[in-house]
């Protein structure tokens, strides 16, 4: 399957529908397969956006269309008791970035590196904007470090709800663990970070400050 942007839109004008749920639509494309599209269209976006923040928006490219790829030949197999596709787009994405752990480790140590110059030695480009996406203040170089010593499970955990915006049960049902196993990584994380950061909790995340640790 080529999956384009658009093709949602395209099968609308058809005679086709992109209303419902994302599982009616996953269900339909069963027997139709280009009604998979209108999944792509609404969350190709969003994908390549947490792509692009843990690995460039280059890999983002490659990466957004393999997920979408992989899900249309997993689509058989997706729950249909789950309303919304989001959480299992998140969990294939996350996947595959763990490819890629030691790039995503030294980005973000080149991150924090960039964002250690002085104002006018720091090169303007990718680097820069996505550490300017980390944090606010002065704090976004050191938590960029921060982030590229945690344990890769603890980033995945961290980054699916600050950057993917699930909840707490969308990200278990994401990274294929119990909720428990995402709160106490969450929280192990923030405790790890801030250490590192010598100071209040200034990850990158939407999440309450403290949470049960559940082993």
């Amino acid at each position: 399957m080529t999956v384009l942007p658009g093709t949602g839109a395209a099968f609308a004008r058809a005679g086709g529908t992109i209303d419902g749920s994302d599982g009616s639509v996953i269900e339909r494309s069963w027997e139709t397969p280009d009604t998979f599209a209108v999944i792509f269209d609404r969350y190709a976006d969003d994908i390549h956006r947490y792509i692009a923040r843990r690995l460039g928006s280059d890999t983002a490219d490659d990466l957004m269309a393999e997920t979408f790829v992989i899900a249309f030949q997993r689509r058989r197999r997706y729950d249909l008791s789950h309303a919304h596709a989001r959480p299992w787009l998140y969990g294939i994405a996350t996947n595959l970035i763990g490819r890629h752990r030691r790039e995503e480790a030294r980005r973000l140590r080149a991150l924090s590196r960039v964002a250690a110059l002085p104002p006018g030695r720091q090169d303007s480009g990718p680097e820069q904007t996505v550490t300017e996406k980390l944090g606010a203040g002065g704090s976004h170089g050191a938590l960029a470090g921060a982030l590229a010593e945690l344990p890769a499970r603890y980033r995945d955990v961290l980054f699916v709800i600050a950057w993917g915006d699930l909840d707490y049960e969308e990200a278990a049902q994401a990274l294929g663990v119990p909720v428990g196993t995402v709160r106490s990584r969450l929280h192990r994380a923030r405790t790890r970070l801030r250490r590192a950061l010598g100071g209040p909790d200034r990850t990158p995340s939407t999440a309450p400050q403290k949470e049960t640790d559940h082993g």
